[in-house]
């Protein structure tokens, strides 16, 4: 067992690594008085300044000290020297609104400013203030509150100094960054529980799948024989196989958490968008596709493979690390596309989901081999490879070739090439699934299989399910939905015909002009679904929610956003949430993938990753990153004709229900905002002084 210890504790080192801290000294403040030849009796102003660490931020002191930050305060001494005149009061702080918290606070990053003003009786009084305070890190959340004395004279000396306080850890939300306009961020959502939950169970079911690929049947007998030779006695059988399935489950998930940790939400959307990626995972699943049918053997050089199999001799932990490496290796040929996919969906920046993915689909993966070392002698009541082997190996290769469409597709939606619109995408897919089906049936037989006399009642059975799916297929040619598949599909905007022309997304929307806000900016380009008129720039789409006293949905997504196409297939074409969004919002959505490029007038360098942003997808994604402290798509925010949050922003939910109370919480805080706007108003007026009173 104790290997398995050593094993344990290096998982738990790397996930230390990911995720570690440091001690924080205080902040250095400074206090300036803003007068110069000061004597008594005169009124004099102090600034106090703290330089903040880079990639921290500080609470200010101007929001509710109940709502759950700590708020910055200053405290005087009583002094007969100087008077207090009024409150201190922060210079440049932002504002955010906090989910967690249920309301808005005030923060500084780099550096904090407050003023403070005082009536002095001595020409230079003792005026010691002590501050309590809060840093916090957006990085990795961690929160330190800190107390330190500032001197603004000293009897002696007559100058400025700081003394540093101590230091306590706690803990806070992570720091959302804020922007150049009077948009006011917004804490992300997080995700739940429940989705992290799915998430573990659609990536365990991955790994399942992956067990039946032919290049993992062969590691079944490899590693019985290994652990036959090498176990002594049961309780270290057990040990050793414990410790050979952690080792399976490490190498995935070590890989995919640094994959996705290492590169972040930049890499992620080139990763998701770009020509280069797609194109190269389209032509991927496209040879491995050829090879499942036969055409060709994918094998990792001989030598390569060889060398690891080789370490697998040796004993102890480490020839059990290296033959579950080895494993790795040799199945990766069949299993590298699963994974895959599930890094692709996980690669947003963020460390928890690709672990809990890669947990999932390696926990799947590693489970039957585990239990194979621990009972060698399974493996005399496996059937044996061969047929059935090479037909779930052809199925695999019809999957794959239809996958590989949705690559093609993204890279034909980002960069507007047109020549894999909807119909053709679907007439693709009736003929590939319908092939697997004569297939199923023995109607198709490959060169390197023989032909089946008699069709088996599995067979049968499959090719049933498969000409059904054809069958369903078929009617989205003439238009309709498919809401099962929206998110695989290209937008229905982009079908050639359509027999329901209300199913479509308007073509007038991106040449409309309403007398009001005019022709919507990059309207050629890009599309709203449903026949919905909206924007596609935020300044534009602002604009014109104040010029039509309405509040501004925006719906961050992109061309490959797959769950940005289910929520328009399975939500927004709900009679009840297309009528709120087409009567009582001005809409705009914001594409974080589009690839083309602005004039150079309009490009700058990003404060959140000091890049030049060129592309409208660039901007776009940089402006929700900044704002929201979020990057996945999609992201529907609502806010009022003064850029602020009428609610929380609102991520995947396939809920109509939950939508409607969404639109409806922020259309009903929009028009509180306005009463009480216009009874503020009425009270100033009234409250002047009438100018006909002596």
């Amino acid at each position: 067992m104790r290997y398995l210890k050593l094993m344990l504790i290096f998982i738990i080192a790397l996930m230390s690594q990911i995720g570690h801290s440091q001690m924080m000294e205080a902040p250095e403040w400074n206090a300036e008085v803003q007068e110069n030849n000061i004597a008594s009796g005169d009124t004099i102003t102090v600034l106090f300044t703290a330089k903040i660490p880079q990639d921290w931020y500080m609470y200010s002191s101007d929001f509710d000290p109940d709502l759950g930050p700590l708020v910055t305060e200053f405290k005087f001494e009583n002094s007969q020297e100087f008077k207090r005149i009024g409150d201190i009061e922060p210079i440049g702080q932002k504002k955010k609104y906090d989910e967690l918290f249920g309301g808005e606070y005030t923060y500084f990053t780099k550096e904090a400013t407050f003023k403070q003003q005082f009536k002095i009786f001595t020409k230079n009084p003792d005026i010691l203030a002590s501050i309590s305070y809060q840093i916090c890190s957006h990085v990795d959340g961690q929160c330190i509150p800190f107390t330190s004395d500032v001197s603004v004279f000293g009897k002696s000396e007559r100058e400025k100094s700081s003394l540093n306080g101590n230091v306590e850890n706690s803990s806070s939300p992570v720091d959302l960054k804020a922007f150049k306009n009077d948009f006011k961020p917004a804490e992300t959502e997080h995700k739940g529980a429940g989705f992290l939950l799915t998430f573990f169970l659609v990536s365990f079911g991955a790994g399942l799948v992956a067990l039946l690929t032919p290049c993992v049947f062969p590691m079944i007998p490899m590693t019985v024989s290994f652990f036959t030779k090498s176990n002594t006695s049961r309780k270290k059988g057990i040990a050793q196989a414990i410790l050979y399935g952690i080792s399976i489950i490490a190498i995935y998930t070590i890989v995919g958490t640094l994959f996705s940790v290492l590169f972040g939400a930049d890499f992620a959307n080139f990763l998701s968008t770009h020509w280069i990626p797609n194109l190269f995972f389209f032509a991927i699943f496209v040879i491995f596709a050829l090879s499942f049918f036969g055409l060709f053997e994918i094998r990792l050089p001989n030598k390569f493979v060889n060398k690891m199999d080789s370490q697998s001799n040796k004993s102890g932990a480490l020839g059990i690390f290296f033959m579950a490496f080895t494993l790795v290796l040799v199945s990766f040929s069949c299993t590298g596309p699963i994974a895959g996919t599930i890094l692709l969906q996980a690669a947003n920046g963020e460390t928890i989901q690709p672990i809990v993915g890669m947990l999932g689909f390696s926990l799947a993966f590693a489970l039957p081999f585990t239990l194979f070392a621990i009972f060698p002698n399974w493996l005399k009541s496996m059937p044996k490879s061969g047929g059935w082997l090479n037909t779930v190996k052809v199925v695999l290769g019809f999957i794959e070739l239809a996958l590989a469409l949705k690559f093609l597709s993204i890279v034909d939606q980002v960069y507007h090439w047109d020549i894999l619109n909807r119909d053709v995408y679907l007439a693709l897919w009736i003929v590939i699934f319908a092939f697997l089906g004569f297939y199923l049936l023995g109607k198709i037989t490959f060169p390197h299989e023989e032909k089946k006399e008699n069709t088996s009642v599995g067979r049968i059975i499959s090719a049933l399910l498969v000409f059904s799916f054809v069958i369903y297929l078929i009617p989205g040619l003439v238009g309709a939905p498919l809401k099962t598949l929206a998110g695989y599909m290209p937008p229905l905007s982009s079908q050639s015909f359509v027999m329901n022309s209300s199913q479509v997304s308007s073509v007038s929307n991106n040449t409309v002009e309403t007398s009001e806000c005019g022709a919507p900016k990059y309207g050629d380009l890009l599309e709203l679904p449903y026949g919905i008129q909206g924007y596609f720039d935020y300044e534009q789409a602002l604009a014109c929610a104040r010029k039509q006293d309405k509040p501004l949905f925006i719906d961050f997504t992109g061309h490959g956003c797959v769950n940005c196409r289910e929520m328009e297939a399975a939500v927004w074409s709900d009679p009840k949430v297309l009528k709120r969004l087409k009567e009582d919002y001005v809409v705009i959505a914001l594409y974080v993938d589009e690839k083309t490029e602005l004039p150079k007038s309009e490009w700058y360098v990003s404060a959140q990753d000091q890049r030049i942003k060129k592309t409208i997808g660039s901007q776009n994604l940089d402006f929700m990153i900044q704002k929201l402290n979020a990057n996945a798509q999609p992201y529907y925010t609502l806010v009022d004709t003064n850029g602020s949050l009428l609610s929380a922003p609102k991520a995947y939910d396939l809920d109509v229900s939950n939508f409607v109370e969404f639109l409806d919480n922020g259309l009903s805080e929009f028009e509180n905002r306005k009463a009480s706007e216009l009874a503020e108003n009425n009270k100033s007026t009234s409250s002047e002084p009438n100018s006909l009173v002596n």
